[in-house]
């Protein structure tokens, strides 16, 4: 065979092969996101964040973005379980989860748009009012809630304010449980003195039930486990032209997005979470 022809035929199995695996690498990059509608994967009960009822804030987020999209928002509701991105945005059910951890594996992180921390609950005109950090000895002998193995719990720990804590249940179908609400419910009950909440949660159930309550933003503990969070939307892993996009969303719409999440109560914090954010920047 003459060495042109040798070629020409090695040159087109080389262009066929790489049109075989074009076709899953396209499909991974953006021919899975919805071009009809902003498709969300969310739980339908965790109140105050996801709603199915549309009154959550992250609810109020999508459709900002879906607005600035020019696309309806359209759900895929899943309890946030064990199993829920598996179920959901990897089922190619959904495109976006709204709220997700800066630098979890599980899903291909935009920017963050919201830095928030844990947070002290106490009644606002009691004792503990003044408190902000737990090495205060106001705190000593306390009955303080928190939510079983979350970051808070060490720092507890760490200054003896474990023994007398009542444990809350972290992991739970919030369809039908809802530790944090119960934790508020009992703090305004005087069951305990005080509760520990994440700052998202906590913030917007405090504003919109409790008036009675204060919240603490906890800025001052410098060991280990950091208190504060970075939250992202979260893609499919490898649908880097989607990311760029919602990205691209997060800047430009940086300030619509704070007032939302002010509004409903969210504590918002620095980046580097030691001071509060300046919302007039």
């Amino acid at each position: 065979m003459p060495a042109w022809g040798a070629d020409r035929i090695r040159a087109a199995l080389a262009a066929t092969l790489l049109a075989c695996l074009a076709g899953p690498l396209a499909a991974q990059t953006s021919d899975l996101v919805s071009k009809t509608a902003l498709r969300v994967c969310a739980d339908p009960a965790n109140d105050p964040m996801s709603m199915e009822d549309g009154s959550g804030f992250e609810n109020k987020l999508a459709d900002l973005i879906g607005d600035k999209l020019g696309l309806p928002v359209r759900y895929t509701w899943y309890p946030m379980a064990t199993g829920f991105i598996r179920n959901t945005l990897k089922a190619g059910k959904c495109d976006v989860v709204m709220g997700y951890a800066q630098g979890h594996e599980l899903v291909l992180n935009t920017n963050h748009y919201l830095t928030s921390t844990f947070v002290l609950v106490v009644p606002e005109d009691g004792p503990l009012a003044g408190v902000t950090q737990f090495s205060d000895p106001a705190l000593k002998d306390k009955v303080i809630g928190i939510i079983a193995g979350s970051p808070p719990a060490n720092h507890m720990a760490r200054n003896g304010l474990i023994g007398k804590a009542r444990p809350y249940q972290l992991v739970v179908d919030r369809r039908y449980d809802g530790p944090a609400v119960d934790m508020l419910n009992d703090l305004a009950a005087g069951e305990i003195d005080a509760a520990v909440i994440w700052g998202p949660i906590g913030g917007p159930l405090v504003k919109r039930d409790h008036p009675g309550l204060k919240v603490i933003p906890l800025l001052k503990e410098a060991e280990f486990p950091r208190m504060f969070y970075r939250i992202t939307m979260g893609v499919r892993q490898g649908e880097k032209v989607w990311q760029r996009k919602l990205n691209s969303l997060i800047r430009r719409n940086q300030s619509e997005i704070d007032a939302i999440l002010s509004d409903a109560g969210v504590p918002l914090v620095n980046d580097m979470g030691d001071d509060m954010k300046d919302l007039g920047q």
